[in-house]
């Protein structure tokens, strides 16, 4: 396992090659979160350039997450990623979400928020990773009982890429972490 000197997107390209060195010995997709679409791209032209022609799905906040009725992707982004034919996913995170509100309104800790504190525990990326591939594959975009290759990170960039089987959300204490690949210290 890598462990990066600290977290952040200075991470970025090195997490993206050992996500796709993986990806590729395992015949796996890759599944990453990207904010604003500045790591989706540099994710994508990696995977070109390490000849990677696997699937790959880009997990976006949800409209709203910032500010209501707006999505904090970039548009000019989107059309660069896109033209590698990769998938997006645009939904409610999770493990937030909806208990992210609640516990806001009323001042309380719900069980989503616990899975998400407990996850950070190891590191930021390691929640993230374990939400976008729960999202991905509620979402259809990646076949349920096979493992992917998901790349989270800390604020920005990527900086943690783990190999699990995700889980449906309803389900989400089945998912399964088979190995954290990378992850800052």
């Amino acid at each position: 396992m890598t462990v990066f000197e600290k977290p952040g997107p200075d991470n970025t390209n090195d997490a993206c090659r050992i996500a796709i060195e993986r990806a590729m010995q395992k015949q796996a997709p890759i599944v990453a979160s990207s904010t604003d679409g500045n790591a989706g791209v540099q994710l994508c032209k990696i995977a070109e350039e390490m000849g990677y022609k696997g699937k790959i799905i880009i997990v976006t906040h949800a409209y709203g997450s910032k500010e209501p009725g707006k999505n904090v992707f970039k548009d000019e982004n989107r059309e660069i990623i896109s033209k590698y034919g990769v998938q997006f996913v645009t939904a409610s995170h999770v493990l937030s979400g909806v208990e992210r509100g609640l516990s806001s309104k009323f001042q309380g800790v719900y069980p989503a928020e616990i899975i998400a504190h407990a996850l950070r525990m190891v590191c930021s990326g390691l929640k993230v990773a374990v939400e976008i591939g729960c999202m991905a594959l509620d979402a259809g975009t990646i076949d349920y009982g096979k493992e992917v290759i998901c790349m989270g990170g800390t604020g920005h960039g990527l900086d943690t890429v783990v190999v699990m089987s995700p889980s449906h959300a309803g389900r989400i204490l089945e998912t399964r972490v088979h190995e954290i690949l990378c992850k800052p210290y």
